[in-house]
């Protein structure tokens, strides 16, 4: 089965079959990031706490091609890890503001950078320097106690 021609624009995230749904994916490596709750930054007005990403990713990622070396078996080897569905996707908003799921429950449509306007390639997400790559330290060569050290703001950009 082939993809429509920019069946994101004609169909929402629920309407997507599971092969429309995985090419939404831009591949960025993002979501594999471990993020922070600063339990101390709780707003009242909205009763949120302040999500930190940092540069500490899961230790199954491939950091070049920021494709996870398990993904099949990746929420059973690694239960913390995220796995955006149709059920959890109103509550994606811990996910970098980049991210495609987010973008398109949000209206934005996909980011010029984005694979699928791209051949299916993922360079142009690379050199826009939307992804991981280079970016990174793998999570089991951080000691817990350093984890804020590691805290970083480039997962929130958005160039689009």
């Amino acid at each position: 089965m082939s993809l429509n021609d920019k069946f994101w624009e004609t169909k929402t995230l629920e309407q997507m079959d599971s092969e429309e749904w995985e090419a939404v994916c831009d591949g960025c490596a993002k979501c594999c990031l471990h993020k922070f709750i600063d339990e101390d930054s709780l707003s009242e007005e909205t009763n949120t706490e302040q999500l930190h990403y940092s540069n500490v990713v899961c230790s199954l990622l491939n950091t070049k091609t920021c494709n996870c070396t398990q993904y099949a078996d990746r929420s059973t080897l690694v239960p913390e890890c995220v796995t955006l569905t149709k059920a959890n996707l109103n509550n994606i908003d811990f996910m970098p503001p980049s991210c495609s799921y987010r973008r398109l429950r949000e209206g934005r449509g996909l980011p010029s950078w984005h694979p699928l306007l791209n051949g299916g390639k993922k360079s142009e997400m690379h050199k826009a320097g939307m992804s991981v790559r280079g970016k990174t330290v793998f999570d089991k060569d951080v000691d817990l106690a350093d984890f804020e050290d590691h805290i970083v703001i480039w997962p929130l950009q958005d160039l689009d």
